[in-house]
């Protein structure tokens, strides 16, 4: 077992060492053993230091698929498991997705001191979407917040408050989790979760949990909706993962579930309007500000994180590493910062929430240009940049430049193909006179050096896809079987 010291702060104000071993932080080791066995030295180029040309560093290849960290790319038909949310529903494993518990008299204040978000109203058995920023206000990571109980909060997919915890002073204790968290998702979850517990399950709240037993196997259900549909997030012990799984399996064959596969994993994050770390946005950490987080991250697990969090393509220039970075208020999480508390960011959010610029918004790219795109393939001339369908599985960080009348006004983020929507759609920012739906933009397709493409667009909601996610289950009609 490899471990690494850390120098960090002890309750009582005194320095001490702490001796943290690597696959403690989940994160920070590839995230499935067999994905690590397949990224020897051999394979990746290895990354020079992040401190010397840093946007030049951010374009280089990645032979990785993140496809992977969610099983096999399809396990029947991809565009039948992107329907399978909008028409019954789908198990997908989100696993990978480090957990962490944090207990103690200060974790309230820990987490208060490095998130957007109030504590002030935090109540057991409730989630948050978490979000943290520098000190310009931009994004470094987000995540999901639960309060187990008075002093105990479990972290789902973020580092940073830990990073906060080990060079504060807090009377707060960290300790990885092995579980599994499996998402059921879809029109039809309900029913499939109230054939698996052999009850109804209509009180839980959107954001809520509650504690059940599903064949012996003792589970947390978080009531969300990544899809933008009905959703729960199904929260076991790793060892008894199998069985859960299983029996959710069996219970919705009546349902048409289907498992999802790693091709599609992301799409549902992009109807339903959900931004997401080095898919939407840069960790804004590359920075004075974030430069110890960051040599934690890039001095891991053989340099994976410098590889997997430190990409980009796609058309958008930046002479700095800021123009890949977006704010809570252009990511349309406005709604979740409050200034009830002081966090780092707080002065420079307080002034954009006052009088934003930029918005979110989602881009319906020409599906005759798509097609022109795709048709220049079997024609002689310029070959263009391949665009992967239904994504591009690489985690890729894609921004592609968005023009008006010939100015750049923006990028797209997220760029993926919907068998539902029988369209290519993104995520944009944008200012907020241009994010109005039904403005015509365009998007200019193809690395920077590359035989280009301009594709028209048209702005439209972000969601894309009708949300659902918060509907009364009281009001749904009794399971059917």
């Amino acid at each position: 077992m490899r471990t690494r010291e850390y120098e960090c702060c002890a309750a009582e104000g005194t320095r001490t060492t702490e001796s943290v071993a690597v696959n403690a932080m989940p994160e920070l080791v590839p995230l499935l053993s067999d994905i690590e066995d397949t990224f020897t030295s051999e394979r990746i180029h290895p990354m020079p230091s992040f401190r010397d040309s840093l946007v030049a560093q951010l374009r280089h290849p990645i032979q990785f698929h993140a496809g992977d960290m969610w099983g096999p790319p399809q396990y029947t038909n991809w565009m039948d498991e992107e329907r399978s949310w909008k028409d019954s529903c789908y198990l997908g494993d989100w696993t990978f997705l480090p957990t962490i518990r944090y207990t103690g008299p200060d974790v309230l204040k820990l987490f208060a001191d490095c998130s957007v978000n109030t504590m002030n109203n935090f109540k057991i058995g409730q989630s948050k979407h978490i979000i943290h920023t520098n000190r310009d206000g931009k994004v470094i990571e987000d995540g999901l917040l639960t309060r187990t109980a008075d002093e105990e909060l479990i972290c789902y997919s973020s580092y940073w408050a830990d990073y906060i915890r080990r060079n504060g002073n807090y009377r707060v204790d960290m300790e990885p989790i092995e579980q599994v968290k499996f998402h059921l998702q879809g029109p039809n979850a309900l029913f499939v979760l109230e054939t698996a517990l052999g009850r109804d399950f209509r009180d839980l709240k959107f954001m809520r949990n509650e504690d059940v037993t599903i064949a012996g196997v003792p589970t947390r259900v978080l009531r969300q909706g990544m899809s933008g549909e009905i959703g729960f997030e199904l929260q076991a012990d790793k060892a008894q993962g199998q069985i859960l799984r299983e029996t959710i399996l069996e219970a919705g064959t009546k349902y048409g579930i289907h498992e999802m596969g790693g091709r599609v994993a992301m799409l549902n994050h992009l109807q339903a309007a959900y931004p997401t770390v080095m898919t939407d946005y840069l960790p804004a950490m590359y920075d004075d500000d974030g430069a110890g987080y960051l040599e934690e991250y890039m001095g891991e697990a053989d340099g994976y994180f410098a590889r997997y969090y430190g990409a980009v393509a796609g058309s958008f220039e930046s002479d700095d590493v800021s123009g890949w970075y977006r704010s809570p208020v252009e990511l349309g999480w406005g709604g979740r910062i409050n200034f009830d508390h002081k966090f780092r960011g707080d002065e420079a959010l307080r002034v954009e929430k006052a009088d934003p610029k930029r918005t979110l918004c989602t881009l319906k790219w020409n599906s005759d240009d798509i097609i022109d795109i795709y048709a220049s393939l079997f024609r002689q001339g310029d070959l263009p940049d391949f665009m992967e369908m239904p994504q591009d599985p690489r985690h890729y960080l894609y921004f592609d430049k968005i023009l008006k009348d010939g100015k750049e006004v923006g990028a797209t983020s997220s760029r993926g193909y919907s068998a539902h929507f029988r369209e290519m759609i993104s995520l944009a920012v944008l200012d907020i006179e241009l994010a109005v739906p039904g403005t015509d933009v365009t998007v200019v397709w193809g690395a920077p050096g590359s035989p280009q493409r301009e594709i028209r667009a048209t702005t439209a909601l972000a969601p894309y896809k009708e949300v659902r996610s918060r509907v009364d289950l009281t009001t749904l009609p009794a399971r059917p079987f």
